[in-house]
């Protein structure tokens, strides 16, 4: 083998590795690595997609990120549509929480389930937020958001003055809802 089709070859499978782990990396591959679940109360709803929890055998509430769907920021249209909604459906409810990691900001990454309904499916299929998606994957709630979209309500409702903008997108344009 020439040194040449040696570098190519370790450069394929370097890439292939990379792609493997990217994709057991991202948040459609989450329910293979969740850990066992935990019940609590959610006792605060920060916005869309995050919560905080009580555990039910005591000790603080502990902050989540829900896993998989993205919601609009507090300060752009559909931010508080959407925080209103999870609060109406989940403050004071008994929910099981299953875990996954922690993300850069210290919050539980996890699947919500209140009443064996996965609170993060619930609020995309509703229209409250997008499925997380992630380069090409489009996330595991995409088929909720397609029929929400197709739906035309919540977030993508045509009432709006303006089309919804993903919240990835919006952090772009014009920087975070908490300045620093």
């Amino acid at each position: 083998m020439t040194s040449a089709s040696r570098a190519a070859l370790l450069a394929v499978l370097a890439f292939t590795a990379f792609t493997i782990l990217v994709a057991w990396c991202s948040p459609a591959f989450s329910s293979a690595r969740e850990q066992p679940g935990w019940s609590g109360v959610v006792s605060y709803v920060v916005d869309g997609d995050s919560v905080h929890v009580r555990p039910a055998d005591g000790g603080k509430p502990v902050h989540i990120r829900m896993d998989g769907l993205d919601a609009p920021e507090i300060c752009q249209p559909g931010g508080r549509m959407a925080r209103e909604a999870l609060k109406h459906r989940a403050l004071g409810q008994h929910v099981v929480v299953y875990g996954r990691r922690h993300d850069d900001y210290g919050r539980l990454l996890a699947r919500v389930d209140l009443k064996d309904d996965d609170l993060g499916k619930w609020m995309v299929m509703k229209g409250y937020a997008w499925s997380y998606r992630y380069r090409k994957n489009p996330g595991p709630y995409a088929v909720q958001q397609r029929h929400a979209q197709a739906a035309g309500i919540g977030i993508f409702s045509p009432a709006h003055a303006a089309p919804a903008v993903y919240p990835g997108t919006f952090r772009k344009q014009h920087g975070t809802c908490y300045p620093s």
